[in-house]
């Protein structure tokens, strides 16, 4: 990078900074730090909710796919609009009573203190794995683009954000995040800026030439690597459209019921009415975002197609991990200056994931399990210090699994870090619409739920590594897991309440 691409990096990097020690002298209580007093309005919400959903994973995964292949891994997104309009009216209002912190509350005023306890140390387990795994990517694609060792990419990254997060608190967070989108945005139109002017047709040529390879289709390579539209069928043998929806709509309703990072975001909205308005301007920015990133994937196998070079052509192949070619590009295609808002716009894909994890992970350790049951009578400002000292050990432990996932066998831990959230996280959205939906169930109903759940993906997990024998194998694609595990959780409880029926609760603390 020449001086121009590190002013740019640089001009951001210090706004970050910034806006962190603005806001950093008005933090006096747990309120503050976690929900921002309550007051923040509808659209910086909306905003800092579309950089939240869009880590570094998105940013390297979506434009790799449909280099590689076409849209199938857009198809789940086109469900969040229906997700975001139920979440509004039906998990929304449960959420903003009673001066809510985090997701998890609900569980113990429906259930009872045992399933809040459990959701909780599922999100702690499963957000460390997530952000250590979002660092070391941003830390391979810093060494991609700038050299720099990884080891101090991931040191650097994850000191600053944690900084950051630490000082200023879900405010610096969500105005972070409002930063980071817009960063976003730009960076990405630059690249594709860059592949239009390379190209003598422009945007027409791209479109006109992905729209005929099929690269602009919702595909998927078969067995011979021919790329084949999925049909919109009921099944569950095989990926079909209709199913990729449901697989989004389970995914979206999960994010928005069982996910403190967004339940965080609509506890701080000023009123009901403008947490959904930041529910929608979410859903109406990330559609698009989103698709934009899958588009600049498609003008990249255009212009590969008209100045090949050996990468590309190997990731094609089969040969090179696909998530290579956006910083590739970056590399040896941007110019001076664009390259450092491209890098930028990468910083902010990961940060703005990054930091929103640790203020949650902060909130849910502090508020979930430290006050509710290890120190439940102590003052305010122990439990700011508190949730300080915590955003701070969870840095260091999202530093630490970064630096793993880089001296260890990457593919093991990544197949245990999928094995953990599948495990931990399934079930979860069953849980809350039954205790949306009925008065069926207390904590016995949900703990054989849970149970039942983790029998079913454990077999799952077991088939797909090959280690149960063929008589025990699944009727159904892996990629079903999840719907099909809401569906045992959903049982589990209304089975078991039908037959036990369903305790008086006893008055909770939440």
């Amino acid at each position: 990078m020449n001086i121009l691409d590190l002013a740019v990096i640089a001009a951001y990097l210090i706004g970050m900074a910034a806006i962190a020690i603005w806001f950093a002298p008005r933090i006096h209580d747990t309120e503050e730090y976690f929900v921002g007093g309550r007051r923040i309005a509808g659209w910086v919400i909306g905003l800092s909710l579309v950089g939240t959903s869009i880590s570094s994973i998105t940013f390297l995964a979506y434009p790799a796919d449909a280099y590689r292949t076409a849209w199938l891994r857009y198809l789940p997104n086109l469900a969040l609009p229906v997700a975001v309009l139920i979440a509004a009216r039906l998990f929304l209002p449960h959420f903003r009573r009673a001066g809510t912190i985090t997701a998890y509350e609900f569980l113990e005023r429906r259930y009872g203190p045992s399933v809040r306890v459990y959701a909780a140390l599922a999100f702690i387990i499963a957000q460390v794995v997530r952000i250590s795994m979002i660092l070391y990517l941003l830390a391979l694609l810093v060494q991609q683009v700038t050299g720099l060792p990884p080891l101090a990419s991931i040191v650097l990254a994850g000191l600053f954000v944690g900084a950051y997060t630490w000082a200023g608190g879900i405010d610096a967070v969500i105005w972070t995040d409002v930063i980071q989108t817009v960063v976003l945005v730009v960076g990405g139109l630059a690249a594709l800026w860059v592949v239009v002017e390379a190209l003598p047709g422009g945007l027409g040529q791209v479109i006109e030439e992905a729209m005929a390879a099929g690269k602009l289709a919702f595909s998927e390579l078969d067995a011979n690597g021919a790329l084949r539209e999925v049909d919109w069928s009921l099944a569950l043998d095989h990926k079909t459209g209709t199913m990729m929806l449901l697989i989004g709509l389970v995914a979206w309703l999960t994010e928005y019921s069982a996910n403190q990072n967004t339940v965080q975001r609509y506890c701080a909205a000023e009123s009901d009415a403008a947490a959904r308005r930041a529910m929608y301007l979410c859903a109406a920015a990330s559609l698009p975002i989103w698709a934009f990133y899958m588009f600049l994937g498609s003008a990249l196998w255009v212009f590969y197609r008209h100045f090949p070079a050996d990468l590309p052509q190997a990731i094609l192949a089969g040969a090179e991990r696909a998530e290579q070619i956006f910083p590739y590009f970056i590399v040896n295609e941007l110019p001076a200056g664009v390259a450092g808002l491209v890098i930028a716009a990468a910083l902010a894909a990961a940060m703005s994931s990054l930091d929103s994890s640790l203020n949650a992970l902060s909130a849910v350790s502090v508020h979930d399990l430290y006050r509710r049951h290890l120190a439940p009578d102590r003052d305010e400002p122990h439990y700011l210090r508190m949730a300080r000292r915590i955003t701070a050990v969870c840095t260091l432990l999202m530093m630490a699994g970064a630096l793993l996932l880089l001296y260890s066998e990457t593919r093991t831990l990544q197949h245990l870090a999928t094995i953990l959230t599948s495990l931990l996280g399934g079930g979860l959205l069953g849980i809350y619409l039954t205790g949306f939906l009925s008065r069926l169930g207390d904590s016995r109903a949900v703990w054989v739920g849970i149970v039942l759940t983790l029998a079913f993906t454990g077999w799952t997990l077991l088939q797909k590594q090959g280690w149960l024998p063929q008589a025990l194998t699944l009727p159904f694609d892996l990629y079903y897991t999840g719907l099909i595990g809401n569906l045992v959780m959903i049982a589990g409880i209304v089975m078991t309440a039908i037959l036990l029926g369903t305790r008086k609760k006893e008055p909770s603390h939440a």
